[in-house]
C-alpha cells in the first residue's frame, strides 16, 4: 500500500502517511458543509483540497457520500466535527481563553468559530503540515478570530516544552481537544500524551476526546475498508488502516482522568452521538461494529 509504511521519527507532508489523513478529513468536512442539514460548516475544506491538489482528496469530496465510495461515512465526521465544535463554544463562553489543539492537522476552528476577543489558539502538528495550512489560508486573505500561534513539533516529542516557548500559560485554564488522534499513538504515547494535559493544566481546565472503547479491530476495520475499495475508488492503494495503532492493552483516558480529580461527561459512540443532533445515519450499517469501538467523552477540571 502507498503512503503508509510508518516507522518511528517518521515525518510527513499533507499528501502523504498521516498528513494524508488531514486532507480526508478537509474531504468529509467538505462533503458535510456542502449539506442543506450541516452539522458544521467548514467554508476551508474545499479550498484546502484545491491547494494541496490531490486528486483522490478531491474526487472523494465531489463523490460525497454515495454508494461504493470510501467516504460514504463522512456522516460520521460531520457529528465528530460539531461534537468538537460545540466544546470549544462552550469552554470559551465559560469564560476559557486558551485553546490548544493537539495534532491539529487542517483544523480551521481558529478561522470559522466565533471566539471572543483575548482568546488564544495554540496548534500543534508537524511543521510541514503547519506550514501548508498557514500558507494557503493566507494566500487566501483568510484572517484568524483569534490569536494564532503554529507549534510545529512531532507529538511524539517534548511537546509540552515546545508549546510553552510559544507562549501558552499553565496559570489559567486551558481548552483541550485531542480528535482523531489517539488510534495513531502507541499506548504508552497516549498515557504520555495525557499525563502531560494534567500536568498541564490549571483549574477550570477542559478536554473533549475522541477515545476508543477497547481494542482496535484491525482486521474489521480493513474488512470494511477494502468494501468500500473496488475498482475507481480514489484512495487507489492507499490503506490507512496501516497507519493505526492496535495495541491490546490501551488503557481508557477517561478513567485516568477521573482519577486525577477531572470530572467526565461521555456522549457515547458515533452513532448515539449522532442521534443526539438528529442523525440516524451516522455510519453505513456494516460499520456500526467499527464505530461502537469509539467513544466521545469530554472532561473539567473543577475550578479552586
Amino acid at each position: 500500500m502507498a503512503d503508509t509504511t510508518r516507522a518511528d521519527g517518521d515525518t510527513w507532508t499533507i499528501t502523504t502517511s498521516v498528513g494524508f489523513t488531514a486532507l480526508l478529513v478537509a474531504a468529509a468536512r467538505a462533503v458535510e458543509t456542502e449539506r442543506a442539514d450541516a452539522l458544521a460548516r467548514d467554508p476551508y475544506a474545499r479550498v484546502f483540497l484545491e491547494a494541496a491538489g490531490d486528486p483522490r482528496a478531491i474526487a472523494l469530496a465531489d463523490a460525497g457520500d454515495g454508494a461504493g465510495n470510501p467516504m460514504a461515512a463522512t456522516r460520521h465526521l460531520g457529528v465528530r466535527t460539531r461534537y468538537f465544535d460545540d466544546f470549544v463554544a462552550a469552554a470559551v463562553a465559560a469564560g476559557v481563553r486558551q485553546i490548544v489543539i493537539l495534532a491539529a492537522g487542517l483544523d480551521s476552528r481558529a478561522y470559522r468559530l466565533d471566539l471572543p476577543a483575548g482568546t488564544v489558539v495554540y496548534e500543534l502538528d508537524q511543521p510541514e503540515v503547519l506550514a501548508f495550512k498557514e500558507s494557503t489560508l493566507a494566500e487566501r486573505g483568510a484572517a484568524p478570530a483569534a490569536e494564532l500561534r503554529h507549534v510545529p513539533v512531532d507529538l511524539r516529542d517534548d511537546w509540552p516544552a515546545a508549546l510553552q516557548s510559544s507562549g501558552f500559560d499553565g496559570a489559567v485554564p486551558t481548552a483541550w481537544l485531542v480528535e482523531g488522534l489517539l488510534p495513531y499513538l502507541p499506548a504508552a504515547a497516549q498515557v504520555l500524551l495525557f499525563e502531560r494535559i494534567v500536568e498541564l493544566s490549571a483549574p477550570g481546565s477542559r478536554v473533549a476526546v475522541e477515545g476508543q472503547n477497547g481494542p482496535l479491530d484491525l482486521d474489521g476495520f480493513r474488512a470494511i475498508t477494502e468494501k468500500y475499495s473496488q475498482k475507481g475508488n480514489p484512495l487507489g492503494d492507499f490503506d490507512v488502516t496501516s497507519l493505526f495503532v492496535a495495541d491490546e492493552d490501551r488503557s481508557d483516558p477517561a478513567e485516568f482522568l477521573t482519577a486525577q480529580g477531572w470530572t467526565v461527561t461521555r456522549a457515547g459512540n458515533p452513532v448515539e452521538l449522532g442521534r443526539s443532533y438528529g442523525v440516524q445515519d451516522t455510519v453505513p450499517a456494516d460499520a456500526s461494529l467499527m464505530a461502537d469501538t469509539i467513544g466521545y467523552f469530554s472532561a473539567a477540571l473543577p475550578a479552586d
